[in-house]
């Protein structure tokens, strides 16, 4: 495959000699990541609807407080200041909110999407000083690692959430929303399981895998997962807003459920 030379021309912010459509993708990025914060924001402010028969919002679970009839510990905790808007989303968001905002991937999209840093290959940058991310704020970056953790218990919990969803008052059956769940498992786990971090983790934190079988196999069984993360990661945070947006609606009425058997 030959290749193709295309020289930065000058140094000014957006100048390029390139012809194809280099912003679109930068573009898209900004306007989808802009509306999942806006649209998760919204809905982690809401505090109800996020609960219908035996679905529950992953943006909600695992439900520590709210609900006294569902939470784990209870309603609303005693020290919880009066004056502040209660939801308990709020306790959960930010973790999976950590582990995609220093994800690998996210990273170089939004570096180019928000911060135009650079807004694309060959394209100029606005001047700035750049000192990496072993330097404050980027190196914050780093704690990718530890959020890897604490994302894997939440699929954990996506996955038992997905169970409950095929019963239906003590007996198995199936809803859309039992598929709706069991989807958003699914793709948040490929995205997970797929991480960078992870396959570090399970190559044994090695910089040569020969002679070390096992950790070979695990490492290139992550691999599988992480030569596709891009696509788990858009389809996953799409899939995730709509999981949300199903219970929301059904809760409100304003969707019906249909009942597969």
């Amino acid at each position: 495959m030959p290749d193709i030379d295309v020289p930065l021309v000058g140094g000014r912010f957006g100048r390029t000699s390139r012809r194809d459509l280099w912003w679109v993708q930068p573009l898209v990025v900004l306007l989808v990541l802009s509306g999942f914060v806006i649209y998760a924001t919204w809905a982690a402010f809401q505090g109800n609807h996020y609960r219908f028969g035996p679905y529950l919002s992953p943006f909600y679970s695992p439900e520590l407080w709210g609900n006294p009839l569902t939470a784990w510990i209870g309603g609303r905790p005693g020290w919880y200041p009066s004056w502040l808007i209660f939801s308990p989303a709020l306790f959960i968001l930010p973790f999976p909110a950590g582990f995609r905002l220093t994800c690998y991937y996210y990273r170089g999209a939004y570096y180019k999407a928000f911060w135009a840093d650079p807004p694309s290959c060959a394209v100029g940058e606005p001047p700035r000083s750049y000192r990496g991310e072993r330097s404050f704020p980027l190196i914050l970056q780093n704690v990718h690692r530890y959020f890897l953790y604490i994302a894997l218990l939440f699929i954990a919990d996506l996955a038992y959430d997905a169970w409950n969803g095929f019963w239906f008052d003590g007996h198995f059956g199936m809803g859309v929303g039992s598929v709706v769940l069991l989807v958003n498992v699914i793709l948040l786990g490929g995205y997970t399981l797929g991480c960078h971090a992870l396959r570090h983790r399970v190559g044994g934190v090695l910089d040569r895998l020969a002679g070390a079988r096992l950790r070979k196999r695990t490492y290139d069984c992550v691999s599988c997962l992480t030569g596709q993360h891009m696509t788990w990661a858009w389809c996953s945070l799409l899939w995730v807003a709509f999981t949300d947006l199903y219970v929301r609606l059904c809760s409100m009425g304003v969707w019906h459920d249909w009942r597969i058997f």
